[in-house]
């Protein structure tokens, strides 16, 4: 009985194990987030658009582009891109995200997705033929730029046109890794294997050191030693 009943747990678990790999899990609403990589600011874009609530505007020409003051961002190709352009947003939103003015990609790739909040009317740039709910991505890059030289106030940004699924688009600036904060990726590896804490892990750039988690697996003394070396 005892064997009988281990080996229906055993079969219980392989279900949900088998179930949880194949499960697909609908996109989240799209969210483009800025980060500071090195010399560079990237901004990486994932997610869906519903389309519901909005009306099909113009054709649209444009490439990758930052501009804060006018509440404008492209993220996708550097190069010219044509897409489609809906409006009918609620006012639901803020207008600028920053003082800086147009900036151009310098190098990108995937979906040109964008949203110019400011003027009449709003605006929301999405590829040419999209279909609502479908995923999105894409990625550009500046070169040589900071949140500073783009003119980016830090924060998170959400436009909504509705309160239905992915009725929204968001943009946040997460706190990147420049190399002045950065040590020998050797003497992390090192350290890692010696501490065995996720802290050797914000040196190496897999996680963030602001992200509350990384505060409560390791000590003040541990991520300490990570920049300063052993006390």
């Amino acid at each position: 009985m005892k064997t009988l009943i281990l080996a229906a747990i055993r079969c219980s678990l392989m279900v949900l194990v088998t179930a949880s790999l194949f499960s697909v899990r609908p996109a989240q609403a799209y969210t483009v987030t800025l980060e500071q990589m090195g010399s560079n600011v990237v901004a990486n874009g994932s997610g869906a658009i519903n389309l519901i609530g909005l009306g099909l505007f113009v054709p649209f020409a444009g490439q990758a582009e930052v501009n804060p003051s006018a509440g404008f961002i492209i993220t996708g190709p550097a190069g010219l891109v044509t897409g489609d352009t809906y409006v009918g947003f609620l006012g639901v939103g803020p207008n600028v995200f920053g003082n800086g003015f147009s900036t151009l990609a310098n190098s990108g790739s995937g979906d040109m997705v964008g949203l110019a909040f400011v003027g009449i009317p709003s605006i929301l740039i999405v590829p040419s033929g999209y279909i609502s709910g479908t995923a999105l991505s894409d990625s550009s890059t500046y070169d040589n730029a900071t949140f500073a030289s783009l003119g980016v106030t830090p924060g998170t940004y959400v436009w909504s046109w509705g309160q239905g699924v992915n009725q929204r688009f968001t943009l946040s600036r997460r706190r990147g890794w420049g190399s002045r904060w950065r040590l020998d990726s050797f003497s992390a590896r090192f350290r890692f294997a010696r501490l065995g804490c996720a802290a050797a892990k914000v040196e190496l750039g897999l996680i963030d050191c602001s992200e509350p988690f990384v505060v409560r697996a390791c000590s003040v003394q541990v991520v300490r030693s990570l920049f300063v070396g052993p006390q």
